[in-house]
């Protein structure tokens, strides 16, 4: 009698564990098995390790990769522009749409598995604009960026260098011109901001030091702080605290970052998601870096320069804030998922809106300020009547080399809510550089809107 019970509750153990592994493995199949079916070693969606079903395409329907014939565009400017987007067929970009978004075009079906076919993934891009931007650029190496700061659409996500994924070249780890070049410098690039960073400081500025819009500074071309000199290219004269900002004087912005102190310069650029990293439809981008030092150092960190590091996509973002009152739409990449046969599965992604970390009143300072920037220093012509709001930056890096060149923004438009970000590294002039590219680049977007 004993017996039978002890081979009673075995048997009855191993039911219940049979059924928990039956459970467990549903519940496994239904979340992960999307996961399992873009695993390159499934023969019903890769051949030889390539995928073999499902398109990617821009916003616009234009076909980027279709993984069944194992083709690009037909347009080679547009395969490199959109190269970091899209990706190439080996997975060397672990950002782009056929390495991270594999499993949208898998096309996985918990009831019929794969046999459907792939799907239809939609990004945000506009291969066109891509395609002028990365013209812009014109060989060198960067970023230009544009997102719709109301929906977050990502409109425009070139990194260059770039090659053609239908031809792709021989690339050697010590070839100069492929520097980086799986590396989608938006999402992943970390680099000394230069004067853009100055937003940052202008804002913590604002809210801080009382009398600061209604001080008068004085630039003669070199302070001392700490012992040691902090010098300007210009001797800027006497000027308000808004001709300082469009004048992008060092002078006044490290004073002031002094006089704010290391840890409240620290957090302004926290809050400013300048020292965090973002998520773009689920891809990580870097996070930046503040470091305070002495005063000297703390002088040159509120100028974007000492050991600064900010990542362009979260510069773009804080644009958008600024232009947003602090709840601007949060970048992705997908626009809509469907069948190959047009059913709709996504119809886009939940957008996720900001929250306000400064208060009303700096955000509509700092928008009128960086409208200053453009009328006062930058030029209005260049940009139409586009009411463009902007910061430029020169970045000083690495003895011997041109400085990064830098240029981001907003257009201050409900018909146009664009930010921007234009990176150009060795550029040279953030205005002149950076600044050229992005004239460019906006006016074909609203042309496009």
């Amino acid at each position: 009698m004993k017996q039978v019970k002890q081979r009673t509750f075995l048997i009855l153990f191993l039911v219940l564990m049979l059924a928990f592994g039956t459970i467990w493995f549903c519940v496994k199949y239904v979340t992960q098995g999307s996961r399992w079916a873009s695993f390159s070693a499934n023969d019903h969606a890769f051949t030889d390790g390539l995928l073999s079903s499902g398109q990617v395409l821009d916003r616009n329907g234009v076909v980027l990769y279709d993984a069944s014939s194992q083709s690009y565009n037909e347009d080679g400017v547009i395969r490199e522009a959109t190269l970091h987007a899209v990706g190439d067929e080996w997975g060397n970009i672990s950002t782009s749409a056929l390495s991270f978004f594999r499993d949208h075009l898998v096309g996985f079906n918990p009831v019929t598995g794969t046999a459907g076919g792939g799907h239809k993934l939609y990004l945000t891009i506009d291969s066109e604009l891509n395609k002028t931007a990365y013209e812009a650029l014109n060989g060198r190496k960067g970023v230009v960026a544009v997102y719709n700061y109301e929906t977050g659409d990502i409109l425009c996500m070139v990194s260059a260098p770039a090659y053609d994924p239908a031809d792709p070249p021989d690339i050697s780890d010590d070839d100069e011109q492929y520097s980086g070049v799986y590396l989608n410098r938006f999402l992943s690039g970390l680099y000394t901001p230069g004067s853009v960073f100055k937003i940052v400081t202008t804002a913590a500025a604002l809210e801080n030091i009382p009398d600061v819009q209604e001080r008068t500074f004085t630039c003669t071309g070199r302070t001392e702080i700490g012992g040691d000199v902090i010098t300007c290219p210009y001797v800027h004269g006497t000027m308000d605290f808004e001709e300082a900002l469009a004048n992008s004087c060092n002078c006044v912005f490290a004073q002031l970052a002094v006089e704010l102190g290391g840890d409240t310069l620290q957090h302004y650029a926290r809050d400013a998601g300048l020292l965090s990293a973002h998520k773009v439809s689920g891809i990580g981008t870097e996070s930046g870096s503040f470091e305070i030092g002495n005063d000297n150092q703390l002088g040159w960190s509120g100028i974007g320069q000492y050991h600064d590091l900010v990542n362009p996509c979260a510069m773009m973002t804080l644009m958008g804030a600024i232009a947003a009152d602090g709840k601007a739409a949060q970048p992705h990449l997908i626009a809509r998922e469907t069948s190959m046969s047009g059913l709709s599965l996504i119809d886009s992604e939940k957008v996720t809106v900001g929250k306000p970390v400064w208060s009303a009143d700096t955000y509509a300072a700092l928008r009128s300020m960086m409208r200053s920037n453009v009328l006062l220093t930058y030029g209005q012509d260049r940009f139409g009547d586009l009411a463009v709001c902007a910061k430029s930056g020169t970045a000083e890096v690495e003895e011997g080399k041109s400085p990064h060149a830098w240029f981001t923004g907003f257009i201050d438009d409900a018909d146009h809510p664009l930010a921007f970000v234009v990176l150009v590294e060795n550029g040279g002039g953030g205005a002149s550089v950076a600044g050229s590219i992005a004239a460019t680049i906006l006016q074909e977007a609203v042309s496009r809107d």
